[in-house]
């Protein structure tokens, strides 16, 4: 009797498994073609439901989806209305004089500009010192007997993160300061004097106004008590990632995550303090992530595919949510610019040497409705992983959606069978009279 009765088991769970292995609908089959042999890890959900998953618990390498990470952080405790504001205060201003140096306080604006080309390649206006200068005009000052000197407090001048390469500060991100001037950037080689730079521009902008500087420019750490003379106030929280995200700035993200930490843990702001915001931020919303950095450019950041998912799904609760969805691009702009054109969607891309990423939301046609998805790999050629990952994404936007239902019951003795732990279904079970039930979901 218990040899017969486990035989019709095992033919039970036979034929179950046939029956699951037949119903899958066929865009979940091409995508199981699309990812079988290689490494990576796929997650797409609607609605808090998981549509598809393909190792999707392995912790990965986000690369530069790191930054959506820092966005959500960011937008969470700044607000996307935030404005960083640039201001120049001094000490012993009697009248029309200035007793003493003019200090210029950067606070964290990556778009402060002299009029140069990185002003002028920005889709929105930045900060600019002419501004300072007419306000300090127009404030009566006429006369500096001290020196225009850059603060170089606020943010320490760390300049590298674990796993960072030691090309990248060459390379691929200027110095993250307080007060930047010209994106740190001079004849295409990063500065490291972006401060003393400010405070030159300022001081021949205030001479051609006929506002006499005594002194050379000059940079250091301004005193603890002054008065505030001018002010400029960058472009909103929101504008500011979405050239980040769009154009993947790794300097417009490590200005960002500097300001993130001194606000968070008190100035002076760093790399490491910047992400460990953003670690704690993706800890309180339920996902492990390891951060080192805030651009991605860090090999030992880790995010898993499920995780990003799922703080896609939490940043849908948030008020600043239509902000950083925007931010995003779309086929044809920013990083996505030769990619994925004709489809409805809004994502990040994500490269570093052997790692493609790509997450963010698509429109599946077939629920009308948004879904979230993350796509994280490595060991491909940027070329293979961007072919299997614009497929996978084309394959959602046409034909993604919650399948039918299909039901089959088995008798057994022996506990909850152990098809129950199957990633890609979804179970209801009853043991009345020692039967269970499985539904599928497909």
């Amino acid at each position: 009797m218990r040899r017969s009765g486990t035989l019709f088991v095992a033919l039970a769970l036979v034929l179950l498994t046939a029956a699951s292995a037949t119903a899958r609908p066929a865009w979940k089959r091409r995508i199981d073609k699309l990812v079988r042999g290689h490494s990576i890890g796929v997650s797409v959900a609607e609605d808090g439901r998981s549509l598809y998953r393909y190792a999707d618990k392995t912790k990965r390498i986000p690369a530069s989806n790191q930054k959506m990470l820092l966005s959500m952080a960011a937008l969470d405790r700044l607000g996307p209305d935030f404005e960083v504001i640039t201001i120049v205060s001094a000490q012993g201003i009697r009248g029309r004089v200035v007793n003493g140096d003019l200090w210029i306080l950067g606070r964290g604006d990556p778009t402060l500009t002299g009029g140069g080309a990185h002003g002028r390649a920005l889709p929105f206006r930045p900060a600019r010192i002419a501004q300072l200068a007419a306000q300090i005009k127009g404030a009566g000052i006429r006369r500096v007997r001290g020196s225009v000197m850059g603060s170089t407090g606020y943010f320490a001048r760390d300049w590298y993160a674990p796993g960072w390469k030691s090309s990248f500060a060459a390379y691929y991100v200027a110095l993250p300061t307080a007060l930047t001037f010209e994106g740190n950037v001079y004849q295409g080689r990063h500065v490291t004097n972006p401060e003393w730079r400010a405070a030159r521009a300022l001081t021949r902008r205030l001479q051609a106004k006929g506002v006499r500087v005594a002194g050379r420019p000059g940079t250091g750490a301004p005193p603890a008590k002054t008065t505030t003379v001018a002010q400029v106030r960058s472009a909103p929280l929101q504008t500011l990632l979405a050239y980040t995200n769009r154009q993947s700035s790794n300097f417009f993200a490590e200005v960002t995550g500097k300001r993130l930490g001194a606000s968070a843990r008190k100035p002076p702001g760093t790399i490491a303090k910047g992400a460990a915001v953003i670690a704690q931020w993706t800890r309180r919303h339920g996902v492990e992530a390891i951060a080192r950095d805030s651009s991605g450019l860090s090999s030992e950041n880790r995010v898993s595919p499920r995780g990003l998912v799922h703080l896609l799904e939490e940043a849908e609760t948030k008020p600043w949510i239509g902000a950083f969805r925007r931010g995003l691009p779309v086929p044809g702009q920013g990083t996505l610019e030769d990619r994925l054109q004709g489809v409805k969607m809004r994502a990040k891309t994500g490269t570093l040497d052997g790692v493609s990423a790509l997450s963010g939301w698509v429109w599946m046609e077939r629920t009308d409705s948004w879904g979230e998805f993350s796509i994280l790999s490595s060991g491909m050629s940027k070329s293979q992983a961007v072919e299997i990952e614009d497929a996978i994404v084309r394959t959602l936007a046409r034909s993604a959606r919650h399948g039918t239902r299909t039901t089959g019951t088995l008798t057994t003795w022996m506990g909850l069978p152990s098809w129950a732990d199957d990633s890609n279904t979804r179970i209801s079970a009853s043991v009345s009279s020692g039967i269970w039930t499985r539904t599928f979901l497909l």
